[in-house]
């Protein structure tokens, strides 16, 4: 389109253009409205928020903490034959378990516990 087409568009000359641009922003508006309304029912329809006796709570022995576990690698066994395929049966859940020594490791004395940190490292 060219730019006289715009303004004969834009001209306010006709009536006819005005009745256009009202029925077309009272469907916007009926639009708006039925959305709001919609929107309410949904609302209403939804469950009501839990009271306060309804919220959770902390257990009676307080509150939980962390357990620190010192865990080795699960080795995965081979199978009776002697070939490394197994089965997902016959894999355990976890990759790894408990180890039997459950004391923490501790840096060397006389290491830096860093790469580069100038000490003499482990010898």
């Amino acid at each position: 389109m060219s730019t006289a087409t715009y303004v004969l568009l834009a001209a306010p000359s006709g009536g006819l253009k005005v009745v256009v641009v009202f029925v077309i922003g009272l469907v916007i508006a009926g639009a708006l409205i039925w959305a709001v309304r919609r929107g309410i029912g949904v609302m209403i329809r939804e469950p009501d928020r839990p009271r306060a006796d309804e919220q959770p709570h902390l257990p009676d022995t307080g509150p939980v903490h962390e357990e620190r576990e010192m865990r080795e690698p699960d080795e995965i066994p081979l199978s009776e034959d002697g070939s490394p395929r197994l089965m997902p049966y016959q894999l355990h859940h976890a990759g790894s378990r408990r180890g039997d020594d459950q004391h923490r490791r501790r840096w060397s004395p006389g290491s830096s516990g860093s790469f580069g940190g100038g000490g003499p490292g482990r010898v």
